[in-house]
C-alpha cells in the first residue's frame, strides 16, 4: 500500500522528478568519479556500485536529473536550481531531516510542499553506506506501467 506522499509522487511525470543520492553510497575503494560543483560525477566505473545502478535506473526512466551529493547543502542547491515537482531521496536520517527542512524553506510563501519520497540508508557511517536497492528502484519507478528491476539496469 502506498503512502500519501508516494501517491502524490506517482502521478508526477518522470521528467519532473529528481533523484538525490548521498556520495557515501558509492564504492569508495574503486570509485573513479570526480567531484564537481554539482556533486559527484558518476563515471559508471563499477556496475556493482549502488550509485551507478540507481543513477542509471533514474536516467533510463527519464528523470529530470540525479544529484550525488556530499551533503544536504548541495542537494538543496540542486533542488533550487532544477525546480523538480517531486523528489526521491536516499540519505542518512540526519541529512534527510536537514534536506526536508531545506525544501520546505524553498517552497515557503504558502506554496505547497513538493512530494519527497525518502529511503533511509540501512547502514550509515559516511563511507560505503548501504541501502536496499530493490526498495529504491520501486520508489524511483512509482507510477510507471512497468516496474524497474536490478536486471533492467
Amino acid at each position: 500500500m502506498l503512502t500519501d506522499v508516494e501517491k502524490e509522487l506517482s502521478v508526477i511525470e518522470l521528467a519532473q522528478r529528481v533523484l538525490l543520492l548521498p556520495h557515501c553510497l558509492r564504492l569508495a575503494d574503486t570509485c573513479k568519479g570526480k567531484y564537481t560543483a554539482q556533486g559527484l560525477e558518476c563515471c559508471e566505473c563499477n556496475p556493482d556500485c549502488p550509485v551507478n545502478q540507481l543513477r542509471q535506473a533514474a536516467i533510463k526512466l527519464g528523470y529530470k536529473g540525479v544529484c550525488i551529493a556530499p551533503g544536504g547543502r548541495l542537494a538543496i542547491k540542486y533542488v533550487r536550481e532544477n525546480k523538480p515537482l517531486a523528489i526521491v531521496a536516499v540519505a542518512c536520517q540526519k541529512e534527510l531531516q536537514e534536506g526536508i527542512h531545506g525544501v520546505r524553506e524553498l517552497a515557503g510563501n504558502g506554496q505547497p510542499m513538493i512530494p519527497i519520497v525518502i529511503v533511509p540508508l540501512s547502514k550509515d557511517g559516511c563511507v560505503n553506506t548501504e541501502v536496499d536497492i530493490k526498495v529504491v528502484l520501486e520508489k524511483i519507478a512509482l507510477g510507471c506501467k512497468l516496474p524497474v528491476t536490478k536486471g533492467d539496469i
